[in-house]
């Protein structure tokens, strides 16, 4: 739990500090301090890299102060300082919304910490790997540069791997101050993500004069839905893309603040979320546009004088971010990996009984959801500035059923940001859901109230622990038993990562000495190994896209050491001194690569430990 709070610190804390320099104050402060320390994370990494400087805590300290002295100078340069008006809420209201949000943030732990055990359970899917090892990468070198993360498993003349890295740069300092493992590093920010959507659309009703108990209702909506950031954990997990979707809707937050009141403060707040959304990951910017877009078609349709002056209001805005951004730009446009999308799950009719089901591959709908849903749909026309809502819902939606019902040309080319995976779409689709339902139940109070006149309080206090009971407990188990997949499994031999093999790596850990790299499968869990140990293997990722050739090399011909110069060149140019290998794959066809069967007994190696998942050879002369 410890790690936990340290997390929340170092996400929070730097953006708290830049958003009360530049202005924020109450529910947009805290809501915005996310999004904002990441933007002053996932810049400072790069650039610090460019500078040739070494990303630290004290290098994030020290750019926080920076940030937060722009950020102040910015709001000292504003001459019309008045925020846009977000509406009141008696202090009754401002208490009972920030108990829904406590109480949706320790459900939506709750329902993450009964999938994985506990904190510190090893993530066993195919992503996990990579941003385990990207961690401790930045934690161990301080490279924060947007090409650094992939050195550990592309390496030498292997191509290099561009990958936005505000995520590890954060969990890099999480890691560094708090001593615990890479894997409860991951973990202590992964039980985060429920409580930072819901506390992002809270802001987000709070922004949009929503009542205080829409934004009640849509803290417990928020963290209810599998599909909204439980099925990340569990497949892959998509960490960076599960961070992004809980801070996206502040992209309509800053949006709307800046085009109310155009001016210094307010527009590098629009700057620093656009150019945090992107630090986060590629898809996130574009996420964002997708959200918060529908935002500006009600706006300009309800007075279309706006359109003009808001387009030219974000020109500059736009030139900003490129300025300030241009190292993940330009590394995403030159990103140039194979990309083949995902196969299609459902006819269209079927994809959108999911989306209204709230059920994507799972046993049972989450049925309370969809009856809110309902509600909300029915009550639409009341929901006021928030409207725009709907578009989004109704955008975000028909994309999902789009990617998952079908594989033209034209699918696959705009669906590419999100590497056409229907996963991700249900996942981005899911918040505008979530206000819709949140929408309904707040609707069904009031017209309750109405009715009720005598008793408000009574009527207001029944409608969302009724949600919440008939919900079982806003689905804490059923998501609980989602994220499990990707942590445990009911037959631990089907485990990617078991535990025995972590042992056999933390005994390489105390066996290994500094800058000695072991040779390892790739498919078995000896990936992990450099995130578990800062032992470098020759590879360190599943995935076998354009390894480097000196990998490839000891992958098919490791075995032939005594006779091939060329396997002693490259255990020499490596610093290869151990070799590791753990259980086979349990995938179908990936038993060892073939220059790793048959190794015991061999002459040139001598076993140094043995469990029954694992050995580990030592390298003789």
């Amino acid at each position: 739990m410890l790690s936990a709070g340290i997390a929340i610190v170092v996400i929070a804390g730097p953006g708290l500090l830049t958003g009360l320099a530049v202005g924020l104050r109450g529910w947009v402060l805290a809501g915005m301090a996310p999004l904002l320390s990441y933007a002053v994370g996932g810049l400072t990494g790069p650039w610090a890299a460019a500078a040739g400087l070494s990303f630290t805590p004290l290098t994030y300290a020290v750019a926080t102060a920076g940030f937060a002295g722009i950020a102040y100078g910015a709001r000292k340069c504003t001459v019309r300082r008045a925020p846009p008006e977000p509406g009141l809420w008696a202090r009754r209201g401002h208490l009972a919304v920030g108990a829904c949000l406590l109480f949706a943030a320790a459900t939506g732990f709750s329902a993450a910490l009964l999938g994985m055990g506990r904190i510190g359970a090893l993530p066993q899917g195919f992503d996990a790997v990579y941003h385990g090892n990207a961690v401790r990468y930045i934690a161990d070198t301080g490279d924060g540069s947007l090409f650094g993360t992939g050195h550990v498993n592309w390496y030498g003349d292997a191509a290099p791997v561009f990958y936005p890295n505000a995520y590890h740069l954060l969990a890099a300092v999480t890691y560094r101050l708090g001593g615990a493992s890479i894997p409860e590093t991951l973990d202590a920010n992964t039980v985060l993500l429920p409580g930072l959507l819901a506390l992002s659309l809270v802001t987000l009703v709070r922004e949009f004069r929503g009542r205080a108990v829409l934004a009640g209702a849509v803290a417990l909506t928020a963290v209810a839905p599998v599909m909204g950031g439980y099925e990340s954990m569990s497949r892959g997990p998509l960490l960076p893309f599960a961070l992004g979707v809980a801070l996206t809707p502040l992209a309509a937050v800053a949006l709307r603040r800046y085009l109310e009141r155009v001016a210094p403060d307010t527009g590098l707040v629009l700057v620093l979320a656009a150019v945090g959304l992107l630090c986060v990951h590629s898809s996130t910017l574009f996420g964002g546009i997708l959200f918060a877009g529908p935002m500006l078609v009600q706006r300009w349709l309800g007075n279309r004088r706006r359109l003009g002056r808001d387009v030219l209001a974000l020109l500059p805005i736009a030139g900003v971010s490129l300025l300030v951004a241009w190292l993940q730009l330009f590394g995403a446009l030159g990103l140039a990996l194979p990309y083949y999308g995902w196969p299609s799950e459902y006819r269209a009719s079927t994809a959108l009984g999911a989306l209204l089901g709230f059920q994507h591959f799972e046993p049972h709908p989450q049925v309370w959801l969809s009856v809110a849903l309902f509600l909300g749909i029915v009550f639409f026309a009341r929901a006021g500035d928030l409207r725009w809502i709907g578009l989004t819902a109704a955008v975000t939606g028909l994309a999902y059923m789009a990617v998952a019902s079908s594989n033209t040309p034209i699918v696959m080319a705009l669906s590419r940001p999100w590497w056409d995976d229907p996963f991700r779409f249900f996942s981005m689709a899911a918040a505008p859901l979530s206000v819709l339902a949140a929408h309904g139940l707040a609707s069904t109070q009031a017209w309750l109230r109405d009715r009720l006149p005598s008793r408000p309080s009574a009527v207001a206090l029944l409608v969302l622990p009724a949600f919440v009971l008939l919900s079982g407990g806003l689905y804490v188990r059923s998501n609980g038993d989602q994220v499990s997949l990707g942590y445990r499994a009911a037959d631990p031999s089907t485990l990617r990562v078991t535990p025995g093999e972590q042992t056999a790596m933390a005994a390489l850990g105390s066996l290994a000495a500094p800058g000695e790299w072991a040779v390892n499968d790739r498919f078995d869990g000896t990936a992990w190994t450099y995130a578990l140990t800062g032992i470098r293997t020759v590879a360190a990722h599943f995935d076998e896209t354009s390894p480097p050739s000196d990998a490839v090399l000891l992958a098919n011909r490791f075995r032939n050491y005594s006779t091939d110069p060329a396997v002693r060149a490259a255990v020499r140019r490596l610093h290869v001194h151990w070799v590791i290998l753990g259980k086979p794959s349990t995938d179908p066809g990936r038993p060892y690569q073939p220059g790793l069967t048959g190794l015991a007994g061999e002459p040139f190696l001598r076993e140094a430990y043995r469990n029954p998942d694992a050995v580990i050879y030592r390298l003789t002369p």
